[in-house]
């Protein structure tokens, strides 16, 4: 569908800060910007069973037949509409936007819609997908990996423009160690969930020396970091158990099924006299494992030389993780995680440069106009 109406970035991305997205009644408000303003610009989006956005232009999805006759490339634009809590209120000094997800995502939201709206394929397929849950479970991202298939990923996040291709895995877990309750004058040291646990603490630490795998050229080391302790409830009695809570984050080709089989093994070989299980938590739901993509890839070289950005890992996990399973992804944005004075992104003075969301707009256009045309 021909485009009706000029695409305003500035706008949007105001509108779209405003609007408070950290709870389910604000992700659906900005769902429905989102499609207002791709209805504005005439191109009618969809809302799959997942809360996902998409909508599409040149070859259209559907056309299985023509897309087996031909091979023209697909491109799939991606970030998410969800921010973290709280919402930050909506600031403008000059260049200067700050609010909750000025940087993390809708600065990249607004550039790649822009992209979206600019470019009219001669040549194959351009596809927006933006999901909504990608600060808590991800389940939009992992269904669209599912439903989709494309020959390239650009996925908006904060990178200050750089060219990122790769990324750690992320996942979080528990150790529960369990020992015998009772009285904290009869108890037996050796039978006392708490010391067990002081060992298997002091495992978790040397854990990547003993049994992790080597670190990654691009990514470099994996990191196993031991986030909150629960136990006990008195002072005078020993708990019958003692939790340890875990964040991973993981290099190729490690998955978070493996790295909880793997450490579930160590910690037993290490302490067979102790009674121990290793769980993910929310294992119901998908955890993003660490991609690398070829710094030689069409698509990476190509948007590197449109930003004249950096190639580099990027700095946290990321829903481009699904993505990478199924063609060449990248993560580039506006906006920064951190800067010299801390965090930005999830942080309460989180801003973006309104010449940087411009700017990776443009970027992007001339990226996909290259290879889709």
């Amino acid at each position: 569908m021909t485009a009706t109406a000029e695409f305003d970035l500035e706008r949007f991305h105001a509108e779209a800060v405003q609007t408070p997205s950290h709870h389910e009644e604000g992700v659906e408000e900005m769902r429905a910007l989102l499609c207002e303003t791709l209805r504005e610009a005439g191109h009618e989006p969809r809302v799959d069973e997942l809360g996902n956005v998409l909508a599409s232009r040149g070859l259209e999805e559907g056309d299985d037949d023509l897309e087996d006759e031909r091979d023209d490339p697909h491109l799939v634009l991606n970030t998410h509409i969800d921010t973290v809590a709280p919402h930050v209120p909506y600031e403008r000094d000059g260049d200067v936007v700050r609010g909750r997800g000025a940087c993390d995502a809708k600065g990249p939201l607004a550039a790649l819609l822009a992209t979206f709206c600019r470019v009219e394929p001669t040549e194959g397929r351009l596809t927006l997908a933006i999901t909504s849950d990608e600060e808590t479970l991800q389940t939009g991202a992992e269904h669209l990996q599912n439903t989709l298939s494309a020959d390239g990923y650009i996925v908006g996040e904060p990178t200050d423009l750089d060219v990122c291709i790769a990324a750690r895995g992320q996942c979080e877990g528990t150790v529960t160690v369990r020992g015998e309750s009772g009285h904290a004058a009869s108890v037996p040291a050796e039978n006392n969930a708490v010391y067990a646990t002081a060992r298997v603490l002091a495992a978790l630490e040397r854990y990547d020396e003993d049994a992790g795998p080597d670190a990654d050229p691009v990514l470099g080391a994996p990191k196993l970091t031991a986030t909150m302790l629960e136990a006990g409830e008195a002072s005078n009695r020993v708990p019958e158990r003692c939790r340890v809570t875990f964040d991973r984050r993981s290099v190729p080709p490690e998955t978070s099924d493996s790295f909880r089989e793997t450490l579930q093994a160590y910690l037993e070989e290490q302490f067979p006299d102790v009674e121990l299980a290793v769980d993910l938590i929310r294992p119901d739901t998908p955890f993003p494992d660490a991609f690398v993509t070829d710094s030689e890839d069409e698509l990476v070289q190509i948007l590197q030389a449109e930003s004249g950005g950096d190639v580099r890992a990027f700095g946290a996990a990321t829903e481009a993780s699904y993505f990478a399973k199924d063609a060449p992804t990248v993560v580039f944005g506006p906006g920064v995680l951190a800067d010299d004075e801390g965090a930005v992104a999830h942080a309460e003075r989180e801003y973006v440069r309104l010449e940087d969301v411009e700017r990776a707009g443009d970027i992007v256009t001339e990226t996909v106009r290259r290879i889709v045309g």
